[in-house]
């Protein structure tokens, strides 16, 4: 029994009649593809794709509420068995930027009861309609197909413009990829060109233009291509006019590979701080809000959907994740605001050594507040003050 027997296999099957693709608002029929291009084998976009994941994947999971008791204990604990919750949200960042499209789906033990989560690339996706009710049709690269009804699935989508279900496709970045791949073919023309001789000469008492081919091929064996060569060019007195040609290769200029890097910076949200772990404090926030929130808060309400009936989310049963963000601050800005919100009473002892990334202690979970610091309710009731109802 493989991976797609365990997630798949004991799924329920589509229940009613066929009634083929299931009808979206415009004319597109609701089918999603992989991207064909290979924009992860790029260094750079592999580099922006892989920020934003590594930091998605420090996101905690949490499952709020009381309803789903067994499920909300297995997926405190892992998403499925076979990966942690950092591997799990790694991969679905990825996923999601390379199709802007990512798929989450649910895992069946024996009893068809939900054991947890899996994000699956599919090689196609169609949206079917059985017996009026959405389905997913996973097929995969390996020719296994299976469906899902869409309510127990989750679909995350990045730019969804024409599609009712999916992403629109990275393609728009087609011209950058175009534009990083010449650069890559000029740098290596030019570190050829570096070490290779262009000669021009005229050869005298040759007029036939087979004896012009056999004596160049001969000139290039014998001098380039022979062991014993040495690097030294000799040239018989047929010769003349001996010239060397230099070539100048193109290469792309700082600013215009500076260009390059702020289309795939702009296109992935990161920057060069980012990408180098030098961004903290404003700067991190800034790409925190940008880039990795709107994936928590629509990872969340799509598996909030998935995992919970409406009247389960009615009484405020839903999936979250968070981040201590204080985390990313400079080591004084983590001073000031952990001594600040500690001896106000907002954070406890434990929330404090959260902040420093150190382990809980017992008996750390109560709050304190200065001595010097009094309830303004009870300032009048101080010696020496007034209180209208003291004789």
């Amino acid at each position: 029994m493989g991976l797609f027997d365990k997630i798949f296999g004991r799924q329920p099957k589509p229940s009613g009649q066929d009634n083929g693709y299931f009808q979206t608002l415009n004319a597109y029929t609701p089918v999603f593809r992989n991207y064909a291009g290979s924009i992860y084998e790029a260094a750079l976009i592999r580099a922006a794709v892989d920020a934003r994941a590594r930091h998605i994947s420090k996101l905690k999971f949490e499952m709020i509420g009381s309803a789903k008791p067994e499920l909300k204990t297995k997926l405190t604990k892992a998403p499925n068995e076979w990966m942690t919750w950092g591997q799990f949200l790694y991969r679905l960042s990825t996923i999601l930027d390379m199709q802007t499209t990512a798929f989450i789906v649910p895992v069946f033990d024996e009893y068809r009861y939900v054991t947890g989560y899996y994000p699956v690339l599919p090689s196609s996706t169609s949206v079917q309609d059985y017996g009026g009710t959405a389905w997913l049709r996973y097929r995969f690269s390996n020719g296994q197909e299976a469906a899902v009804e869409l309510s127990r699935c989750g679909v995350m989508t990045r730019f969804q413009y024409d599609d009712d279900f999916f992403g629109s496709g990275n393609e728009a970045l087609s011209d950058t990829m175009d534009l990083i791949a010449l650069q890559g073919q000029a740098i290596k023309e030019a570190a050829k060109n570096s070490n290779s001789y262009r000669l021009m000469a005229r050869l005298n008492n040759f007029t036939n233009a087979e004896d012009l081919a056999k004596e160049r091929k001969r000139f290039n064996r014998q001098n380039f291509q022979d062991e014993d060569g040495g690097g030294l060019l000799l040239f018989p007195n047929q010769y003349t006019d001996i010239k060397q040609l230099t070539i100048t290769p193109y290469t792309v200029d700082e600013a215009q590979a500076k260009e390059i890097r702020t289309n795939v910076y702009d296109y992935f949200g990161v920057n060069e701080d980012v990408l180098q772990n030098k961004a903290y404090g404003d700067a991190w926030q800034g790409f925190y809000e940008g880039a990795i929130e709107p994936f928590a808060i629509q990872f969340s309400d799509v598996m909030t959907k998935a995992v919970f009936s409406l009247n389960e989310r009615g009484y405020g049963n839903q999936i979250m994740l968070t981040a201590n963000r204080l985390q990313y601050m400079s080591t004084k800005e983590k001073l000031n605001i952990a001594s600040q919100m500690t001896d106000r009473g907002v954070f406890s002892i434990n929330e404090a050594r959260e902040i420093f990334n150190l382990a809980p202690v017992d008996g750390g979970d109560v709050r304190t507040i200065r001595g010097e610091y009094k309830n303004a309710n009870d300032v009048n009731n101080d010696d020496g003050g007034t209180d209208e109802n003291n004789d």
